[in-house]
């Protein structure tokens, strides 16, 4: 792994878990709103923008684990690695598409 990829790596972690971070908060605010029964479409609406924000996170970190992981597989020339990591990644796109 180059020194640049490492320096992206350590960077996009820490995104990854500011946003986290945020989520964690937008969470606790949507309970806070159900327990202080707050309107139904107030609280579906800020449902709705942690699940984006949750998309945004999944996002981000499949983006890594192609560019790190699935490109290190074609790389390698290991066709059963490759194979791996491209039926990895199908399983874990079409489990999310639910």
């Amino acid at each position: 792994m180059s020194k640049d990829h490492k320096t992206q790596k350590i960077e996009g972690k820490a995104a990854t878990l500011k946003r986290l971070v945020r989520l964690e908060g937008q969470i606790r605010g949507i309970a806070g709103m159900v327990e202080a029964d707050r309107y139904c479409i107030d609280i579906v609406t800020q449902i709705a923008a942690a699940r984006a924000a949750l998309r945004k996170v999944e996002e981000e970190i499949l983006r890594e684990h192609v560019a790190h992981c699935v490109e290190h597989a074609i790389n390698s020339g290991d066709k059963a690695d490759q194979r791996r990591k491209v039926a990895e990644l199908m399983d874990v796109m079409g489990r999310a598409g639910r």
